[in-house]
């Protein structure tokens, strides 16, 4: 798409700094790191949220992603945690609507949070919600 900045980058119009390429993906350093060593798996086709992306390639990213994370733990950027992080839909915070992975490296003090009111949930709720997406899941995948 002539729109989308990742499939701009992906096509090699714009500079990017390039850590894995394959046939499905490519890992690119954020051009907004959290922390040094922030990576964007991008996936090569243009879709643009998780729903859309073949559970192959999932599969795939998410393998990578693991083998991503090893990487930037033995890279030398400080990194005593990582999360990986997936922003699907506008309410969820993507901003750029093309299925990516984010590998951020994690450490006491960094500058990045998510915030919420975390509380617990009485049973009753948990079971009823288990309910409903269970139908769901049921529905689309047996």
């Amino acid at each position: 798409m002539s729109d989308c900045v990742f499939c701009e980058l992906i096509a090699g119009k714009g500079e990017s700094s390039v850590v894995y390429e394959d046939e499905a993906l490519v890992a690119l350093m954020d051009l907004h790191p959290v922390n040094p060593g922030h990576v964007l798996l991008i996936v090569k086709r243009h879709v643009p949220a998780m729903e859309d992306l073949d559970e192959e390639t999932g599969a795939h990213t998410f393998r990578i992603a693991m083998r991503m994370q090893r990487a930037v733990r033995g890279s030398g950027v400080r990194c005593e945690g990582v999360n990986l992080f997936v922003a699907d839909g506008e309410a969820a915070f993507q901003d750029v609507f093309h299925f990516h992975l984010h590998v951020i490296p994690r450490f006491a003090g960094d500058p990045f949070k998510i915030s919420t009111g975390w509380k617990q949930a009485p049973r009753s709720e948990l079971h009823r919600v288990a309910t409903e997406v269970r139908t769901s899941y049921e529905r689309l995948w047996t």
